[in-house]
């Protein structure tokens, strides 16, 4: 079908006048969308380009498996971290400043991750990549949200759906053909961020005009915003080092439990009282914002658990070189791809994202049990075909959480509405590595201790959490049970992961459905309403 035939069908019944201005309406819309999704597919590919590249980076600078998660898991606790404070701030200043000084810490951070000396060193300065990283993506979708609304969001959230998916794709396979290229070295994995995001710095300048500069006087919650993280990071050490430092139940998981709770209870009380609260609690406590939390929690597990443990999967549990496994991981995204742009245009021709949602993390949860089946031996094909499945669930559900969201609430609260849902994904995913990769990490063990029995090594005294990851270093039967052991290792972790899926589609199931609004605002005037783009008629794209 021809470009013309489509916009012909597009606006068909349209008055002559109304036509042109819906049709240069979308046209303004995708030149500011050229931009904020190169800002998008930036962080993410930043985000997965590791994922294939990590048993090489460790392998050489030296790191343990618990190392070899807190690289990931630095980036994805500093973006959660900065996610609710960038949420408010675009609520309450300039939001094209905001976004590219984002961009700026995100170029900073990628530069000194490519410098990096030792596994020390690397996770300290994908903090500061994750930070540019976590505002860089909550900033882009309330940006989107400012210019567009929710009835039309659907349409333009596939696109977003799409890029991420393609970023994802991209990522794992230039991940692992600049490892595999000896003259490029895994340091290009993330210098090779750089020209994107000076693109991107160069055309938002340009081209991004986002309506309101903000409001007078505001200020910032830090002190929420303190609270929030802190509660947060400590439940993150405390599933990170449990089990090692200290056994799961001793007085150190006592003392960071209970300082994580301290810290949400004071978080809850100075909320209620702060006259600009990172989080608004109506909004928290809302039913559909609140189902969409949990649901974006599991969500967060599987989408960030997924990809980290499946390069340790077919690299040391199938023996394939970095740039095979991330061919070997693409159906997952493919799924994605695919499903994130027909749900889009779905959700915005009918105006329902709740069939989206449940269908989607309905398939998620089929997908994820499924791969709880496989183990060394399990045909890659079996493999792909369920990666498949679960990322045609992951692309249906993930941005439409997002939306089910921002669609209750007004344009003056669409920053922290979107950093709720955001930063509870991000907060899943970054429990959800440290408790994954534990589970990987003791069922390792426990294969390789009984394998060696078995064969009569001597695996005295190991812990696939603190043993070094570079194989090549153990005797040769050892290396073996090693591998093995990854290999059917892997289904522990789907299995815990589909649990968790579950509970996101019970979730979904109560969250109470709504039709998508064609306007900024449920109800009333706002004092930040308006416009850069008047929307088409209801039902039109």
């Amino acid at each position: 079908m021809s470009r013309a035939l489509t916009e012909r069908r597009a606006y068909a019944g349209m008055e002559p006048a109304e036509a042109l201005a819906a049709h240069e309406a979308h046209r303004d819309i995708l030149k500011v969308l050229t931009g904020l999704l190169l800002a998008m597919f930036v962080g993410n590919m930043s985000a997965t380009i590791v994922g294939n590249a990590l048993p090489v980076i460790v392998g050489e600078i030296g790191g343990t498996q618990q190392q070899y998660t807190w690289i990931v898991t630095s980036t994805i606790l500093a973006s959660t971290a900065v996610t609710p404070i960038a949420g408010k701030l675009a609520d309450l200043y300039d939001k094209k400043r905001l976004l590219l000084a984002s961009m700026v810490v995100f170029l900073a951070g990628s530069v000194l991750a490519g410098l990096s000396t030792s596994a020390g060193m690397l996770i300290a300065v994908r903090v500061v990549q994750g930070v540019g990283m976590g505002a860089n993506m909550v900033l882009t979708q309330i940006i989107i949200a400012s210019l567009i609304p929710p009835r039309q969001r659907g349409r333009y959230n596939g696109y977003l759906g799409a890029v991420i998916a393609a970023a994802t794709v991209s990522g794992p396979l230039v991940g692992g053909i600049i490892v595999d290229t000896p003259w490029l070295g895994w340091r290009w994995t993330f210098w090779v961020a750089v020209p994107f995001v000076l693109i991107a710095l160069a055309v938002l300048t340009r081209s991004l005009h986002v309506p309101g500069g903000g409001r007078p006087g505001a200020r910032v919650d830090w002190l929420g915003a303190a609270l929030i993280s802190l509660s947060a990071t400590l439940v993150l050490l405390w599933v990170s080092f449990a089990d090692h430092e200290f056994d799961w139940v001793s007085w150190q998981t006592g003392a960071l439990l209970g300082a994580a709770l301290l810290a949400a209870v004071a978080f809850v009380l100075v909320e209620r009282r702060a006259p600009e609260p990172v989080v608004p609690l109506a909004i928290l406590t809302a039913r559909t914002t609140a189902l969409a939390v949990v649901a974006s929690l599991a969500v967060g597990t599987v989408m960030f658990g997924s990809n980290v443990f499946l390069g340790q999967y077919f690299q040391i549990g199938r023996g394939y070189s970095p740039t095979v496994a991330g061919w070997l991981g693409l159906p997952l995204m493919l799924g994605l791809l695919v499903s994130s742009t027909v749900a889009g245009n779905l959700v915005t021709r009918t105006g329902r994202w709740k069939p989206a949602v449940v269908g989607g993390v309905g398939l998620l949860t089929v997908g994820i049990g499924l791969m709880a089946t496989v183990g060394s031996t399990t045909p890659v094909p079996l493999v792909a075909l369920y990666l498949l499945v679960a990322g045609v669930g992951l692309g249906a559900s993930m941005q439409n959480l997002v939306l089910a969201v921002q669609n209750t609430v007004e344009l003056g609260d669409v920053g922290a509405a979107t950093a709720v849902v955001t930063f509870f994904r991000t907060l899943g995913g970054a429990v959800g590595i440290q408790v994954l990769g534990a589970v990987y990490a003791q069922r390792v063990t426990a294969l390789t201790l009984a394998g060696a029995d078995g064969a009569g090594v001597d695996a005295a005294g190991t812990d696939a959490a603190t043993a070094s990851l570079d194989l090549g270093a153990l005797p040769a039967a050892m290396a073996d049970l090693v591998r093995g052991a990854y290999g059917d290792a892997i289904g522990s972790v789907f299995a815990v992961a589909g649990v968790v899926s579950l509970l996101a589609f019970v979730a979904t199931l109560l969250m109470r459905g709504s039709t998508l609004r064609s306007t900024w605002a449920p109800a009333g005037p706002s004092p930040e309403r308006g416009a850069l783009i008047d929307p088409p008629p209801a039902g039109r794209p």
